[in-house]
């Protein structure tokens, strides 16, 4: 696939959305959320992060429709709603997981390959 070199519009919403994603804590909430919904406390149960961070966080993961989120009784349960952004950050995850140890437990079908490699 050629991009095309003069479409503003396609860069700047891909750097919009690795803005997003420069985060390690919002990339950590991703990775978790995989897993499938949890609330504020199940998520700080599996990442070291303030309370108020975490929220920060999570706020701005759901105003960029990356999250969804539903209310139970006083519980706000949070799942991914982007399965695009989950993709990008699988594929890319591995990818460096494999670059830092190449014995990386990693699935095939999570790396990515150059296209030569297909």
């Amino acid at each position: 696939m050629v991009l095309p070199h003069h479409d503003d519009t396609l860069f700047s919403t891909v750097a919009e959305l690795f803005a997003l994603l420069s985060t390690p804590v919002r990339l950590k909430i991703i990775s978790v959320l995989c897993e499938g919904e949890m609330n504020v406390s199940q998520l700080l149960a599996e990442i070291d992060t303030t309370q108020p961070n975490m929220s920060q966080h999570l706020s701005t993961l759901y105003r960029a429709g990356v999250l969804g989120k539903r209310r139970d009784s006083t519980q706000v349960y949070y799942r991914l709603q982007s399965e695009r952004v989950a993709t990008l950050c699988r594929a890319v995850c591995a990818q460096v997981a494999l670059e830092l140890d190449p014995r990386a437990a990693v699935e095939p079908a999570d790396r990515l390959l150059p296209a030569a490699a297909r």
